[in-house]
């Protein structure tokens, strides 16, 4: 039993003081916005992540998790203080490290002797470095951790993970680290902070990177008549290559691809490396928003000013409530600059002010009435069991633009649509 401080209680922090405790440990989840607390304490989650509301409760009543709004005394007794901060994305593609360090300076002089600071956050190479001279604390090592959680998953994610990953240059400090996730079986792997930190940026630029090269084959399935579901799954048998992130869409955003795979470009260009791949990947991501949006105005009869399209999803994926970087509403933003009237359905998006022009509906069949197409932006699987029928009677024309590729090709077609899916004719 170790006791332990979260700061920060994002979907990453939340994730990790739940997963923690569920590991036996004894953590504070520190943060400063006293709503979020408040509701947390109350054994309810503010975010939309599979199994974290079941176990607060449980938690909360063995006392092996608390929260607190008061972060300098929460750290005060840890032996161990995680930092799951943001690191947005700055007005030059670097990650901007702002929240690490004005929390560092401040709880640096409240941190027990011999205390690890671990970073959760996705940082630059060279943070713990940094993060240690903010401290300013010879007896306090730091040490990387990476999280490899994916929204809506995050606490399996975080109890049943691939790898662990612990970066540091005190040895002592990284076995401190690594005998959390005694419980986990799951290769734990142990390297210099630098590494770690690295390790993090390949992995999502990696990921975003073959995404987007199935995007890419799709449209060149389309093009040549070909079928992407027969094409991907042939590659996804290939065991160097995988059958994960094989599925074509409408591009791929979150809070964390684009952020990171823009961040990683920025450090190489600053060791003087042009990662030239890796900017081809960003743009040709951010091409594909508008290769959708013109699939619409194609359906649309080459034109949507005046029109209305409904939307089936607004998130950035489905099991999740976050609309960051989300792919549906890039593209439903070029529609409306292009003249639409949008009406969207989402049951889980969150109401965000600024996207005001965009007019929620209570249900998939609502958002159809009187539209003039219907694009189908996020992979929700209640989407799959909509009846095309029905859809057809709400629609002004019975036109579809599946950019999730979830619905059933030849039903809708037989109920007299047309269908544009994505590397599918």
């Amino acid at each position: 039993m170790t006791h332990i401080a979260v700061i920060g209680t994002g979907y990453v922090g939340l994730s990790t003081a739940v997963g923690l405790a569920e590991l036996g440990h004894v953590v504070v989840g520190a943060d400063i916005d006293a709503h979020k607390i408040s509701t947390l304490q109350s054994g309810v989650s503010p975010l939309d992540e599979s199994g974290i509301t079941d176990a607060l409760g449980r938690l909360l009543k063995s006392k092996s998790l608390t929260f607190s709004t008061d972060v300098l005394t929460s750290v005060a007794d840890a032996s161990i203080v995680f930092l799951c901060l943001p690191t947005p994305q700055g007005d030059d593609g670097s990650a901007d490290l702002s929240y690490i360090e004005n929390v560092a300076r401040a709880i640096g002089s409240h941190l027990s002797s011999d205390a690890v600071v671990a970073n959760k956050s996705t940082v630059p190479v060279g943070t713990s470095v940094q993060v240690a001279k903010w401290l300013g604390r010879e007896d306090v090592s730091v040490v990387s951790n990476p999280e490899f959680l994916r929204q809506g998953t995050a606490l399996q994610d975080f109890l049943h993970p691939n790898r662990i990953v612990v970066g540091g240059d005190n040895a002592t400090a990284v076995e401190k680290v690594a005998s959390l996730y005694s419980k986990i079986d799951a290769p734990i792997l142990r390297m210099n902070a630098a590494s770690a930190e690295a390790l993090k940026y390949a992995a999502n630029s990696f990921l975003a990177t073959k995404l987007t090269f199935v995007n890419a084959i799709a449209d060149i399935c389309e093009l040549v008549g070909a079928d992407i579901f027969d094409v991907v799954g042939g590659l996804g048998l290939d065991p160097r290559i995988g059958d994960q992130f094989l599925n074509p869409g409408p591009g791929w955003g979150g809070s964390c691809f684009p952020k990171d795979t823009r961040a990683l470009v920025k450090i190489a260009e600053e060791q003087g490396y042009d990662f030239a791949l890796l900017r081809g990947v960003i743009q040709t991501n951010d091409e594909q928003y508008e290769r959708i949006a013109l699939k619409v105005v194609d359906v649309c009869g080459g034109s949507v000013t005046g029109k209305t399209i409904a939307a089936w999803g607004l998130t950035f994926k489905a099991h999740t409530d976050d609309l960051r970087d989300s792919p549906s509403i890039s593209i439903l933003t070029l529609l409306h600059k292009m003249g639409a009237t949008i009406r969207a359905y989402d049951a889980s998006a969150r109401a965000v002010e600024q996207y005001a022009w965009i007019e929620r509906c209570s249900s998939a069949l609502e958002a159809c009435e009187g539209a003039d197409a219907l694009a189908v932006l996020t992979e929700w699987p209640e989407f799959a069991q909509v009846d095309p029928s029905a859809v057809a009677s709400a629609l002004r024309s019975a036109s579809v633009v599946d950019g999730r590729n979830v619905l059933n090709i030849e039903a809708w077609k037989s109920a007299g649509f047309e269908y544009r899916g994505v590397g599918r004719n």
